[in-house]
């Protein structure tokens, strides 16, 4: 039985009115201007702390060297005797007697191949090794052995084996700087998940496609940190291969210092050393932060 409709039960549709349409103006899809203000406060904040500090240490550093009984030279004392190797970084008078921006070079030209060969085989051996828990935990404890010998120490291994000053301060870079590529691969291999691992089987991809797609762009977080502490090694490692190997090295160059008493040539030295080593750490830092997107440890 259908029962009548009602007054009530009819339902009398909504008159659709359409929405008024927006005019965006011509100047508004302009790029806006740089705020320089912004720019000016933003460069103010990273220079100036700085800044101040390195004229606090300066100045304590003056007062207290100042004294005609120190046995370490005031700033002053320093840039009148180093004024050359200050400003002209690139001089050459001889085979040894070259500005410190060469010697800095040519130690640089070492810690690339060395650095370099510890950090493609050194993702490698850890790809590998994080893939395995039984040989993560055979290895590990060696790795963690091997890791602190001092650099140093594997000079006299290295000149036996290769006889030649130049590979073995090279064997010296590798051996010091693969062991932190090795660990920290390994981690971040085992710590892919495992979604990720379902989906390469589901995809059925071999090993190199695994590797390229996967394995590297998820571990790659654990792999630039690596690096970094590397490449630290590293830049420590050829200052001290230097000393013992001899060549026209940062670190012959402290040493010749040493032996002739230019104690104002080595704090350049140490300046330029430090700077180096700050600008190779910024350096795969700005690689590490493009390459994982900023995941990365900063």
């Amino acid at each position: 039985m259908t029962l009548p409709a009602t007054k009530d039960d009819t339902v009398t549709p909504l008159p659709f009115k359409a929405a008024p349409a927006t005019i965006v103006p011509l100047g508004a899809l302009r790029p806006r201007p740089i705020d320089i203000g912004a720019v000016l406060r933003a460069v103010a904040q990273a220079t100036v702390p700085p800044l101040v500090v390195l004229a606090i240490i300066l100045t304590v550093w003056q007062v207290l060297c100042s004294s005609p009984g120190s046995s370490l030279p005031p700033p002053s004392q320093v840039w009148t005797d180093s004024y050359e190797l200050i400003v002209d970084p690139f001089f050459v008078y001889g085979s040894q007697d070259i500005g410190l921006g060469l010697r800095v070079l040519t130690s640089l030209q070492r810690v690339a191949i060395g650095f370099g060969l510890a950090a493609v085989m050194g993702v490698a051996i850890g790809a590998v090794i994080g893939q395995s828990v039984w040989m993560m935990r055979g290895l590990d404890p060696i790795f963690q052995i091997l890791r602190t010998v001092p650099p140093l120490a594997w000079l006299p291994i290295s000149l036996a084996a290769f006889m030649d000053s130049g590979p073995s301060a090279i064997f010296v870079i590798f051996i010091t700087s693969i062991w932190p590529v090795i660990i920290n691969t390994a981690v971040g291999v085992r710590n892919i998940p495992q979604d990720y691992r379902n989906v390469a089987a589901v995809l059925r991809l071999d090993q190199r496609e695994f590797f390229f797609k996967i394995m590297v762009p998820a571990a790659a977080p654990y792999i630039f940190s690596g690096l970094r502490i590397g490449v630290g090694l590293s830049w420590l490692a050829i200052v001290a291969a230097e000393m013992l190997t001899g060549g026209v090295g940062i670190g012959f160059f402290i040493w010749d210092a040493w032996n002739s008493s230019r104690l104002s040539d080595i704090i350049v030295a140490l300046v330029y050393i430090g700077l180096v080593g700050f600008v190779l750490d910024r350096l795969v830092g700005l690689v590490g932060a493009i390459v994982t997107r900023g995941t990365s440890a900063a």
